[in-house]
């Protein structure tokens, strides 16, 4: 591994001197060169949550250095909402396929015949750990610890503190309105534990932590720190809502999910200083995206309602537009990839799958799930390598528990291609001459609309035999709340230690 990767570094050595970086080494240069790999994917955080993307409000230094360093993937997309990205990046596939057409209703679990690429990682020798977020289902059986993590480090349900009918609950603890994101209780592997602070700085530090463990024992690794910030409730501690306070934000919303960001920020900044200090940078690749696009779009300034930046994007999180999937893809791999360098090509959540594995030199079996991405790996060599056009497919999902999903075919959903989106089959933009979404042009491209509608139908009828949640009758208790009674009642709750990084 240490020679693969002194090669690669050094062919991009001189593919720098000679100043042509951006074509990058040959495939097989990193297909198996197995980097680390860190993913950060924050929650609900939009394309114009970023000051290096325009926002004049937010200061987000860290983020906008790791832009500058990185190569960005400029036509990138998710899925509307939360756990339908996360179960799509971690099977490959659109989530429809692995049952995951809701956030809640016990439609968010992902389906328990999905192989996660965690699983496959782990198989060939990383260690694969989780910091945040799951919302993949709170039964065991749906556990990350059950889907191919060897290090647990997770609240409970959708978000710290959310409760609903079935299974989805957080611990009793995080349930308390007052002070919801400090001091909460945690899983880790198989321990409810208690933790000290604000929650996006306890999950970096215990990943943090996690990683300085794997790096010194010489374990290759993946290490996936998923926020739960800056999804509402909007609470952030106050040093941080301060500034904003004093241009005159509302204190209901934007102070906190300002506040939220920009604590993100601080974290992430960390997180570099430490890959520095740490010698990782040349054989760890870092990525940054989000989860769907920005949910905050508004709020009030000195009284008065105000718009936030929104990157000229007209809708947000939950809509099958370009503002509900157009996310931040920024990755950086010292020494390998290219810095400053866009990726215009349409890019996907699903693709991180094969991508991963590719780099991991993990194979992906036969017999698992069909797989709808593809390996990024040919574009982070060559950002012009060929790429043929796709279809990406779309639905906000979110029906009545136990209707039908045929009579939401149309509602709320989009197909994708480098050039067209087709709203709910109706409504055509061509997103190539008009990112913003301003016109529709269905009425001069009938040829268009009919031959992306046939593929939708075609995704659709193959994808409603795949929703296997849709009937599931909702849990009688919530499995989060009686794991963390029984163990309050059988040996306490200890208090976690953090790290000493």
């Amino acid at each position: 591994m240490k020679y693969k990767l002194a090669y690669v570094a050094f062919v991009g050595f001189l593919l720098a001197a000679c100043g042509n970086w951006s074509t990058q080494v040959s495939a097989e240069s990193i297909s198996g060169a197995r980097p680390n790999i860190i993913l950060v994917m924050t929650d609900d955080q939009g394309m114009g949550d970023l000051s290096c993307m325009g926002n004049p409000d937010l200061r987000t230094p860290n983020l906008d250095r790791f832009y500058k360093m990185s190569t960005r993937f400029t036509d990138f997309h998710v899925s509307p909402t939360c756990a339908p990205t996360r179960s799509a990046l971690m099977s490959g596939r659109h989530e429809f396929r692995n049952g995951v057409t809701h956030t809640i209703k016990e439609r968010e679990r992902m389906a328990l015949s999905t192989t996660t690429f965690p699983a496959l990682l782990s198989k060939s020798g990383y260690a694969t750990g989780i910091f945040g977020k799951w919302h993949l289902g709170d039964e065991d059986a749906y556990q990350p610890y059950n889907r191919g993590f060897t290090e647990t480090f997770i609240h409970g349900a959708g978000g710290i503190g959310q409760s609903y009918e079935g299974s989805c609950a957080d611990f009793p603890p995080n349930q308390n309105a007052q002070g919801r994101y400090f001091d909460n209780a945690i899983l880790h592997n198989d321990t409810i534990v208690s933790t000290q602070g604000f929650c996006t700085d306890v999950f970096f530090r215990a990943a943090l932590g996690w990683i300085k463990s794997q790096n010194d024992s010489g374990t290759p690794f993946f290490a996936y720190i998923s926020t739960n910030a800056p999804h509402g409730p909007m609470i952030a501690p106050e040093n941080y809502k301060r500034r904003f306070a004093e241009s005159g934000w509302d204190a209901e919303k934007t102070q906190g999910r300002y506040g939220m960001i920009e604590n993100i920020d601080d974290n992430f900044g960390l997180l570099m200083k430490k890959v520095d200090e740490w010698n990782l940078a040349e054989n760890t690749l870092v990525i940054f995206m989000t989860d769907n696009g920005q949910a905050g779009r508004g709020g009030k300034k000195n009284g008065k309602p105000a718009k936030m930046f929104t990157a000229g994007f007209k809708t947000g999180k939950g809509s099958p537009q370009e503002g509900g999937t157009h996310v931040p893809a920024f990755w950086r791999w010292k020494g390998v990839l290219g810095e400053g360098v866009d990726v215009p090509a349409l890019t996907a959540h699903i693709d991180l799958y094969r991508t991963f594995c590719d780099l991991a030199g993990a194979a992906i079996p036969a017999g698992i799930q069909s797989i709808d991405g593809r390996s990024l790996v040919p574009l982070l060599e060559n950002p012009k390598a060929a790429w043929p056009d796709r279809n990406l497919f779309v639905h906000q999902g979110r029906w009545a528990k136990g209707a039908d999903p045929n009579k939401s075919k149309y509602k709320q959903c989009a197909i994708r291609t480098a050039r067209w989106r087709l709203v709910n089959s109706s409504v055509l933009y061509d997103i190539e001459n008009d990112p913003y979404e301003d016109h529709d042009v269905a009425s001069d491209h009938p040829e268009v609309v009919a031959k992306l509608r046939k593929a939708y139908d075609a995704w659709w009828e193959e994808t409603v035999p795949l929703m296997v949640n849709e009937n599931a009758a909702y849990a009688t208790e919530h499995p989060q709340v009686v794991r963390y009674e029984e163990q309050l009642k059988r040996r306490g709750i200890p208090n976690w230690t953090p790290p000493n990084l």
